[in-house]
């Protein structure tokens, strides 16, 4: 029997949050936090693998999935802001002590919550996801040039970030498998980042991502001085980050666990029962 996969909405500052929830309520808790352009769809996969044993709560953040998406002229869509309404969150679930399983921008909004509340995180876990600016790798140069001067790159930024070629080769990447990918993961992300105010609310998002490249000092230091247990999975075909990434974790957390898939971005695309185990794995020695 498959566990049961629940679809929920709260309330969380006035905005409707969605969240997906499966395993036992006094289990240990994984918090899931998605990337762009996805959303907590990603982590299906891990929802139906890891119920058994663990309480996982897998939310989209404003702006995405089937959150609401409130206007940008009455919204901040930055890291920070999103960071405080997913700390409310946890909070109006009763979330309070719990796993962080970070992917992509579950990065930055992770290490924000742990940073401003360190005693409700038990564990790290990284997949995809950079806290070091050598992380970004080279074909970040636009998007930099896009951070210095937003207004002179706005229109290349949204062209790349937005089109179909892009949301497909997050997903490839350089795998020579191809045909281990379902074609609506990116038909579905692409549509997504289409609809009416998404041009919008993306590209302030990431232009707020250069305080990101500001933090990872700070990130850094707290891993450093909290030696965390941290597990680090990396997508071997992952185009959008440096390769150097998963180790450069190791030199913040001597005792950080490393594995490099032969996957993409979301590695849950394609190694999904691989994955799960070495959660499954970390999991047990946290306790």
């Amino acid at each position: 029997m498959e566990p049961q996969v629940f679809y929920r909405t709260v309330k969380v500052d006035g905005l409707s949050i969605f969240y997906r929830e499966a395993g036992p309520k006094d289990a240990p808790v994984l918090l899931l936090l998605h990337g762009l352009p996805s959303s907590s769809r990603m982590f299906q996969p891990l929802l139906t693998r890891l119920a058994d044993q663990y309480h996982l709560v897998a939310p989209d953040y404003p702006g995405f999935g089937h959150s609401d998406w409130p206007d940008p002229q009455q919204f901040d869509y930055t890291f920070d802001h999103i960071a405080v309404v997913m700390g409310h969150f946890t909070q109006a679930l009763g979330l309070s002590r719990y796993t962080l399983y970070m992917q992509d921008y579950g990065g930055p909004v992770g290490f924000r919550m742990a940073l401003a509340h360190p005693g409700r995180v038990q564990a790290l876990i990284v997949q995809d996801a950079v806290a070091h600016n050598e992380g970004l790798g080279a074909n970040w140069t636009t998007r930099r040039a896009f951070w210095a001067d937003r207004s002179a790159y706005e229109e290349k930024l949204r062209t790349n970030l937005l089109s179909l070629a892009t949301t497909r080769t997050r997903h490839v990447g350089d795998d020579p498998n191809v045909e281990l990918y379902d074609p609506d993961l990116w038909a579905d992300e692409y549509a997504f980042l289409n609809a009416p105010g998404q041009a919008q609310i993306q590209s302030d998002l990431f232009y707020d991502y250069r305080t990101n490249v500001e933090s990872y000092p700070n990130w850094q230091a707290w891993m450093q001085k909290a030696q965390p247990g941290l597990l680090v999975i990396w997508g071997k075909h992952d185009l959008s980050f440096d390769l150097g990434e998963p180790e450069r974790y190791r030199k913040d957390v001597s005792s950080a666990e490393v594995h490099v898939l032969d996957a993409g971005h979301f590695a849950l695309d394609t190694k999904a029962d691989e994955i799960a185990n070495l959660v499954r794995t970390f999991m047990k020695n946290q306790h």
